[in-house]
């Protein structure tokens, strides 16, 4: 059987202004113990700001998502520009507020949000070769907003599901361990720590999500 060959889009390093690293490192985790192989991208941009992960103040620094986005992936990256939708199986995006403030504006602008350009062609390239997306913990929200009707979840938070309806998607009430399928869009979302969670249940929700893409790719 041929190797599933997955794109994973990371937004940064940490979870307050770039990706959620549990999220992240899991997500290829469950990659590989199923066989698949990944290659991690990050748009080349500017962060919208820095944020000490110690004490939650923003600091008067200037970083690059794509330079920060390689410490997770040990320095095997690409420019998210360099992304071809024919070289690859499927697309994920772990979570962390550098979803909601790198991949788009969603932190400040909710339902009127912008989603960066290269996430964006990225997400509909693959959406039109059906080829599947895959989305944790906030990022659903930004895929939302890319693709008109989508179906998916973040979880139970009213005020993010609420956006998400206002930008005529569809949210799905889920715990830990539940998916969301948007057949239509061959979609797959789970909540992560848009939920209260144990490093575990996000084991299991990236594993989860990880599984169903799978099955749904190539």
């Amino acid at each position: 059987m041929t190797e599933k060959k997955v794109a994973v889009v990371l937004s940064g390093c940490g979870v307050y202004d770039g990706a959620e690293i549990h999220e992240s490192v899991l997500t290829l985790l469950a990659l590989n113990r199923q066989g698949a192989v990944y290659q991690c991208f990050a748009p080349d941009i500017d962060q919208h700001h820095v944020i000490d992960h110690l004490n939650g103040q923003e600091m008067d620094e200037h970083r690059n998502v794509l330079v920060e986005s390689a410490r997770i992936a040990r320095g095997d990256i690409k420019p998210l520009s360099e992304f071809d939708a024919g070289e690859f199986d499927a697309i994920m995006f772990p979570g962390g507020f550098g979803a909601a403030k790198n991949l788009s504006s969603f932190a400040f602008e909710g339902p009127d949000c912008r989603v960066n350009e290269d996430v964006s062609s990225a997400v509909k390239a693959m959406a039109e070769k059906r080829k599947p997306i895959g989305a944790l913990c906030i990022t659903p929200a930004v895929i939302a907003r890319v693709l008109d009707g989508a179906r998916v979840t973040i979880g139970q938070d009213k005020d993010t599901a609420a956006a998400i309806e206002a930008m005529g998607g569809h949210h799905e009430q889920t715990r830990h361990g539940q998916v969301t399928v948007d057949e239509k869009l061959n979609l797959v979302t789970s909540p992560c720590y848009m939920l209260e969670a144990s490093i575990i249940e996000i084991a299991e929700d990236a594993s989860n999500m990880v599984t169903e893409v799978l099955r749904r790719a190539g």
